[in-house]
Protein backbone atom coordinates (compact mmCIF):
# COMPACT_ATOMS: atom_id res chain seq x y z
CA UNK A 1 0.00 0.00 0.00
CA UNK A 2 1.37 3.38 -1.01
CA UNK A 3 1.33 6.56 1.06
CA UNK A 4 -1.32 8.16 -1.17
CA UNK A 5 -3.54 5.11 -0.60
CA UNK A 6 -3.24 5.65 3.14
CA UNK A 7 -4.10 9.33 2.71
CA UNK A 8 -7.18 8.33 0.71
CA UNK A 9 -8.12 5.84 3.43
CA UNK A 10 -7.84 8.60 6.00
CA UNK A 11 -10.03 10.94 3.94
CA UNK A 12 -12.66 8.22 3.42
CA UNK A 13 -12.67 6.52 6.80
CA UNK A 14 -11.42 8.85 9.53
CA UNK A 15 -14.89 10.27 10.30
CA UNK A 16 -16.77 6.93 10.36
CA UNK A 17 -13.92 5.41 12.35
CA UNK A 18 -14.14 8.29 14.81
CA UNK A 19 -17.90 7.71 15.00
CA UNK A 20 -17.36 4.06 15.86
CA UNK A 21 -14.74 4.80 18.50
CA UNK A 22 -16.71 7.68 20.03
CA UNK A 23 -19.80 5.47 20.11
CA UNK A 24 -17.80 2.69 21.72
CA UNK A 25 -15.91 4.76 24.30
CA UNK A 26 -18.38 7.62 24.94
CA UNK A 27 -15.32 9.88 25.06
CA UNK A 28 -14.66 12.16 22.08
CA UNK A 29 -11.08 13.03 23.04
CA UNK A 30 -10.20 9.40 23.58
CA UNK A 31 -11.83 8.49 20.27
CA UNK A 32 -9.66 11.08 18.51
CA UNK A 33 -6.55 9.57 20.10
CA UNK A 34 -7.61 6.07 19.09
CA UNK A 35 -8.21 7.17 15.49
CA UNK A 36 -4.71 8.61 15.43
CA UNK A 37 -3.30 5.39 16.90
CA UNK A 38 -5.21 3.36 14.30
CA UNK A 39 -3.74 5.30 11.39
CA UNK A 40 -0.29 5.19 12.96
CA UNK A 41 -0.51 1.39 13.11
CA UNK A 42 -1.90 1.30 9.58
CA UNK A 43 1.06 3.37 8.39
CA UNK A 44 3.52 1.00 10.05
CA UNK A 45 1.69 -2.11 8.79
CA UNK A 46 0.86 -0.90 5.27
CA UNK A 47 3.46 -3.12 3.60
CA UNK A 48 1.76 -6.20 5.07
CA UNK A 49 -1.66 -5.31 3.63
CA UNK A 50 -2.90 -7.98 1.21
CA UNK A 51 -5.93 -7.12 -0.95
CA UNK A 52 -6.59 -10.82 -1.44
CA UNK A 53 -7.24 -11.28 2.30
CA UNK A 54 -9.38 -8.24 3.08
CA UNK A 55 -10.63 -4.93 1.74
CA UNK A 56 -8.89 -1.78 2.88
CA UNK A 57 -11.91 -0.90 5.03
CA UNK A 58 -11.96 -4.30 6.72
CA UNK A 59 -8.20 -4.12 7.31
CA UNK A 60 -8.48 -0.63 8.82
CA UNK A 61 -11.37 -1.54 11.14
CA UNK A 62 -9.56 -4.68 12.27
CA UNK A 63 -6.65 -2.44 13.26
CA UNK A 64 -9.05 -0.07 15.05
CA UNK A 65 -10.59 -2.95 17.00
CA UNK A 66 -7.14 -4.08 18.09
CA UNK A 67 -6.22 -0.52 19.12
CA UNK A 68 -9.44 -0.29 21.15
CA UNK A 69 -8.88 -3.67 22.80
CA UNK A 70 -5.28 -2.77 23.64
CA UNK A 71 -6.47 0.49 25.20
CA UNK A 72 -9.11 -1.33 27.27
CA UNK A 73 -6.53 -3.84 28.51
CA UNK A 74 -4.14 -1.05 29.49
CA UNK A 75 -6.94 0.90 31.20
CA UNK A 76 -8.01 -2.19 33.12
CA UNK A 77 -4.44 -2.80 34.26
CA UNK A 78 -4.07 0.85 35.29
CA UNK A 79 -7.33 0.76 37.27
CA UNK A 80 -6.31 -2.43 39.07
CA UNK A 81 -2.96 -0.87 39.95
CA UNK A 82 -4.62 2.29 41.24
CA UNK A 83 -7.12 0.32 43.31
CA UNK A 84 -4.28 -1.77 44.78
CA UNK A 85 -2.67 1.46 45.94
CA UNK A 86 -5.83 2.93 47.43
CA UNK A 87 -7.03 5.27 44.66
CA UNK A 88 -10.79 5.41 44.00
CA UNK A 89 -12.13 3.73 40.87
CA UNK A 90 -13.10 5.89 37.90
CA UNK A 91 -16.84 5.96 37.29
CA UNK A 92 -19.36 6.99 34.71
CA UNK A 93 -19.09 10.56 35.98
CA UNK A 94 -15.78 10.81 34.10
CA UNK A 95 -17.57 10.84 30.75
CA UNK A 96 -18.89 14.11 29.40
CA UNK A 97 -21.62 13.51 26.83
CA UNK A 98 -23.43 15.76 24.41
CA UNK A 99 -27.23 15.60 24.62
CA UNK A 100 -26.98 14.21 28.10
CA UNK A 101 -30.50 12.80 28.49
CA UNK A 102 -30.66 10.68 25.36
CA UNK A 103 -26.99 9.80 25.19
CA UNK A 104 -26.89 8.85 28.86
CA UNK A 105 -29.82 6.47 28.42
CA UNK A 106 -28.23 4.90 25.34
CA UNK A 107 -24.87 4.64 27.12
CA UNK A 108 -26.53 2.85 30.04
CA UNK A 109 -28.30 0.49 27.67
CA UNK A 110 -25.03 -0.18 25.83
CA UNK A 111 -23.19 -0.78 29.10
CA UNK A 112 -25.73 -3.43 30.05
CA UNK A 113 -24.96 -5.42 26.90
CA UNK A 114 -22.39 -8.23 26.81
CA UNK A 115 -19.04 -7.14 25.34
CA UNK A 116 -19.54 -8.88 21.98
CA UNK A 117 -22.94 -7.25 21.49
CA UNK A 118 -21.60 -3.81 22.48
CA UNK A 119 -18.85 -4.17 19.90
CA UNK A 120 -21.28 -5.27 17.17
CA UNK A 121 -23.63 -2.33 17.87
CA UNK A 122 -20.75 0.14 17.92
CA UNK A 123 -19.45 -1.16 14.58
CA UNK A 124 -22.93 -1.19 13.06
CA UNK A 125 -24.19 2.19 14.21
CA UNK A 126 -21.09 4.04 15.38
CA UNK A 127 -19.02 3.18 12.30
CA UNK A 128 -21.85 2.49 9.89
CA UNK A 129 -20.47 -0.89 8.85
CA UNK A 130 -22.78 -3.48 7.33
CA UNK A 131 -23.23 -6.85 9.02
CA UNK A 132 -21.04 -8.58 6.37
CA UNK A 133 -18.31 -5.99 6.97
CA UNK A 134 -18.54 -6.52 10.73
CA UNK A 135 -18.22 -10.27 10.17
CA UNK A 136 -15.03 -9.74 8.16
CA UNK A 137 -13.56 -7.29 10.66
CA UNK A 138 -14.29 -9.50 13.64
CA UNK A 139 -13.57 -12.83 11.98
CA UNK A 140 -17.03 -14.13 12.98
CA UNK A 141 -19.72 -15.78 10.86
CA UNK A 142 -22.30 -13.46 9.32
CA UNK A 143 -25.14 -15.28 11.09
CA UNK A 144 -23.37 -14.77 14.42
CA UNK A 145 -23.09 -11.02 13.80
CA UNK A 146 -26.70 -10.76 12.64
CA UNK A 147 -27.83 -12.52 15.79
CA UNK A 148 -25.72 -10.30 18.03
CA UNK A 149 -27.03 -7.12 16.47
CA UNK A 150 -30.62 -8.38 16.64
CA UNK A 151 -30.34 -9.47 20.29
CA UNK A 152 -28.53 -6.29 21.30
CA UNK A 153 -31.16 -4.06 19.67
CA UNK A 154 -33.91 -6.02 21.41
CA UNK A 155 -32.22 -5.67 24.79
CA UNK A 156 -31.60 -1.97 24.26
CA UNK A 157 -35.20 -1.45 23.11
CA UNK A 158 -36.44 -3.19 26.26
CA UNK A 159 -34.19 -1.12 28.49
CA UNK A 160 -35.07 2.15 26.76
CA UNK A 161 -38.76 1.42 27.02
CA UNK A 162 -39.79 0.53 23.50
Amino acid sequence: MRDRDLERLFDEHAQPLFGFLAYRTADRALAEDLVADTFERALRARRGFDRRKASEKTWLYAIALNVLRDHERRRGAEERALVRHGAPRAGAEDFELDHVDDRDAVARAMAALPEAEREAIALRYGAGLTNPEIAKVSGEKLTTIEGRVYRALGRMRDQLGG
